[in-house]
């Protein structure tokens, strides 16, 4: 997709910047570079929900709160996008059924990373989801590709976790997006291959192919 928007507008607050550096300050230049950040981007990650801690302590390491805010980042697109698809009333179905129950998963965990982060939370994005919302093929076929891409993208994120408390509650989480993308697989395609469940091993997708990923949908209009 063309790009619709800058780094610099998308990256108002230095998030972007901020958790690169944070997680791995030594490759923070390739980070950038591999995510095409020269011609903007944003991100996401896999939610994590259950009991997070605060992390207005100082006890949580700083690569912990960039995480969070990174995986915050993906959760305020999905939410924005099954809350929307929900208030136009265009599903039917068991599409219908996904989405509003999605909806709800996902706006919990808007909520319990806001929570956890408090004033370290990043600020949420504008959306525009091009009719993707009240349209049944074009949602369902976008939902998969979020699911997915947030699984894999959590899943890139958990070895760089150094909390405990962190960790188990982000634990909680990666299993309940893979649910949500096996569904969504299983309405698509009805048992067709791909299967829902197509392979014995997931793989992590790393921040920058999620930087990239998101940005190509052209969803994210400004921040």
């Amino acid at each position: 997709m063309s790009d619709l928007f800058t780094f610099e507008e998308l990256d108002v607050d230095g998030a972007i910047q901020e958790t690169a550096s944070k997680v791995d300050p030594h490759t923070r230049g390739a980070f950038l570079r591999n995510a095409g950040l020269g011609i903007g981007a944003l991100a996401g990650a896999g939610a994590l929900i259950g009991a997070l801690p605060s992390i207005a302590s100082a006890a949580t390491p700083a690569s912990d709160v960039a995480i969070l805010n990174f995986a915050l980042t993906l959760e305020f697109l999905e939410s924005s996008f099954y809350g929307e698809a929900v208030k136009k009333g265009a599903l039917k179905g068991e599409t219908k059924t996904f989405a509003t129950v999605v909806a709800g998963h996902e706006a919990a965990h808007v909520a319990t990373l806001k929570g956890a982060l408090g004033s370290s939370a990043i600020k949420e994005p504008k959306f525009d989801f091009q009719g993707t919302t009240s349209n049944q093929a074009k949602f369902e076929a976008t939902a998969e590709v979020l699911e997915y891409t947030g699984v894999h993208a959590y899943l890139g994120q958990v070895g760089n976790i150094k909390s405990k408390a962190v960790l188990s509650a982000a634990g909680s989480i990666l299993p309940v997006e893979a649910w949500h993308a096996s569904w969504i697989a299983d309405l698509r395609r009805h048992g067709a291959k791909p299967y829902p469940a197509p392979t014995a091993f997931a793989s992590g997708l790393t921040m920058a192919q999620v930087l990239t990923a998101v940005k190509a949908t052209g969803f994210i209009t400004a921040s």
